[in-house]
């Protein structure tokens, strides 16, 4: 499993862990039953502090993502693919919109931005030939 972080982006680095391991398990990388990636195997390959990646799993679990498992770690909770997919469609929905809002305030017309986000659906699908709908 590949994360990447970005500290210049402007979201907290645990915020990226939460959101990326949400993503995860939305798009099936991470199955319901699996176990996540340690604490230091995480922030190992991060190369970010373990309690960035503690404080992340403790909102995971909040969340109702991961659940702990007795002396083995934690693991994706049944039904979590669900609730993640909904999350993951809401935020993505929401980048969207105000990438939508923005252009029609910038005075393009719907006809212009529909052909744009078709251009960049159809670069996306170029870089990305794996992509799931």
């Amino acid at each position: 499993m590949l994360f990447h972080i970005d500290p210049s982006n402007g979201v907290a680095i645990y915020d990226q862990v939460v959101r990326q391991v949400k993503f995860a398990v939305a798009d099936g990388v991470l199955r319901e039953g699996e176990m996540a990636p340690s604490v230091r195997e995480l922030s190992r390959q991060l190369t970010i502090n373990p309690n960035t990646v503690a404080r992340a799993y403790n909102q995971l679990q909040t969340d109702g993502v991961l659940e702990s498992i007795r002396g083995t770690g934690l693991a994706v909770k049944k039904r979590a693919t669900d609730r993640c997919r909904k999350e993951r469609d809401a935020i993505v929905s929401a980048r969207i919109g105000q990438a939508i809002d923005e252009a029609l305030r910038s005075g393009l017309a719907v006809d212009q931005v529909r052909d744009l986000v078709e251009q960049a659906l159809i670069q996306s699908n170029v870089s990305q030939p794996e992509a799931q709908s």
